[in-house]
């Protein structure tokens, strides 16, 4: 029988309907079997954690030499290379570094001397008049007693015999006053060499000295200049005691210091030596700590030789600190410990379970090397879907982190995102080629003992 012009349209759109249908269920059908994850193998490899920090190389010990009078610097001194003192100079203990203008310095020793000649003068007056006391206390006494054996008599008139009386006490007094004249001139005496030896001194400080033994780092005056010595002692000269013995001070952020302690081995680089490692070996956290925009530092002083002398100081050096070490560790990618899959990509058998389980970080931890939790989860692929493993978290160094479990085999598959175009990640090796955000274990450090430039945060 002959269908209708409208019924054979109608037919004719439901089996493009039907087609329709199953076209979209065969694509959907293919991308949803095509929507794998990206995974990784677990490997093991070593993993060095350290941190990271900044500072600069400091002289172990350094003195600021001022000036302790004022005056115009008139020339400087000889280093032991019989060159004149300069930036650089080694001088010895004792050594000229300047000499400043000694005239007036000078002029007043030599009127400190005439002062003192005069003071010891007048010493021997005094002592001299003393003697002239007693002589006339003893002719006034013998002159007493006699008007005292008398009395006031026909032979002895009364005002006479009070006016030996008076002579007698006169002359007591007057000796009194010489003894006391003869103290005073031991004082103006004491005095006068007081000044005179404080000036000598001043004098002597006219030749700026070497107190210790190094090397000049900085020379803050030239020729011809005055320098004056008020309130604060002018700065002529900062020199570094030894600079085979050098140190580095590193700032380290408040949320690693605890992780430094003294003794605690660390390696630097300077940019004028990029290519050599230098070993150091922390002294001490000094306590006062600095505050830059809300995040407060610590110094630490790291103690390292400087034998060969190539350490300059004030350079800059990039410090990091060694944390922990472990060698043919099983490591993961940290991304795989932050990586959570939705419920729908869960196996059917773990969904409930992990669904019901509360949540838990699984950071791979900070540049300290310590995790915040020592326990995560990793998830491994199974068919379509994915499954949770428990793992325990060990050293990191930001980049991968060292895991532990006994269902944990070296090749596992890990899952660190979810593909789009459902192809897995390449075995990584020598020239093979990888995805470039997948941090590849030991390139560059595996075997030689030290820690990949820049990890650990």
């Amino acid at each position: 029988m002959k269908l209708s012009h409208n019924k054979r349209i109608t037919i004719v759109g439901l089996g493009l309907v039907v087609v329709a249908l199953l076209l979209l269920g065969y694509f959907a059908s293919g991308r949803r079997t095509a929507a794998a994850f990206r995974s990784v193998p677990l490997r093991r490899g070593d993993l060095v954690a350290i941190i990271s920090a900044s500072g600069t190389v400091e002289p172990e010990i350094t003195v600021d030499v001022g000036a302790q009078v004022q005056g115009q610097i008139l020339s400087f001194g000889k280093d032991v290379d019989n060159k004149t003192v300069d930036y650089g100079s080694v001088v010895s203990a004792g050594m000229m570094l300047a000499k400043i203008d000694d005239t007036l310095y000078i002029a007043a020793v030599d009127i400190d001397k005439a002062a003192v000649e005069q003071a010891r003068a007048n010493l021997v007056n005094a002592r001299a008049n003393v003697l002239q006391m007693k002589a006339k206390l003893f002719e006034a006494e013998a002159d007493w007693h006699r008007a005292e054996t008398l009395g006031p008599s026909k032979a002895l008139a009364p005002t006479l015999y009070d006016q030996y009386k008076a002579n007698y006490l006169v002359a007591q007094a007057n000796l009194a006053v010489a003894v006391a004249a003869v103290d005073q001139a031991k004082a103006a005496l004491s005095q006068a060499i007081a000044t005179l030896k404080k000036d000598e001194e001043n004098l002597a400080y006219c030749i700026v000295k070497s107190p210790v033994k190094g090397v000049v780092v900085d020379r803050r005056v030239n020729l011809g200049q005055t320098v004056v010595s008020s309130t604060t002692t002018p700065s002529l000269f900062l020199i570094a005691k030894d600079l085979k013995r050098i140190q580095v001070w590193a700032s380290v952020n408040e949320a690693d210091i605890g992780n430094i302690h003294p003794g605690q081995p660390m390696t630097f680089t300077v940019d004028a030596f990029p290519d050599q490692v230098f070993q150091g070996v922390v002294n001490k956290i000094r306590l006062n700590a600095t505050m830059s925009q809300n995040v407060v530092t610590y110094t630490v002083e790291v103690n390292t030789d400087n034998s060969d002398g190539k350490l300059l100081p004030y350079l800059t050096a990039n410090a990091q600190f060694e944390v922990g070490r472990r060698q043919k560790a099983l490591l993961v990618p940290s991304a795989a410990l932050r990586w959570t899959p939705r419920p729908s990509q869960i196996a059917p058998e773990y969904r409930r379970a992990h669904t019901r389980a509360s949540p838990s970080k699984r950071e791979g931890g900070g540049a300290d090397g310590a995790p915040p939790q020592s326990r995560g989860t990793i998830w491994v692929e199974q068919g379509n879907f994915v499954r949770p493993i428990k793992v325990d978290i060990g050293l990191t160094d930001g980049a991968w982190t060292e895991v532990k479990g006994k269902d944990l085999v070296e090749g596992l598959r890990v899952v660190i995102l979810e593909g789009k175009e459902g192809k897995r990640e390449a075995e990584a090796g020598p020239g093979a080629e990888t995805n470039p955000l997948i941090p590849q274990v030991g390139r560059g450090f595996r075997g030689q003992g030290q820690a990949p430039s820049g990890s650990g945060r």
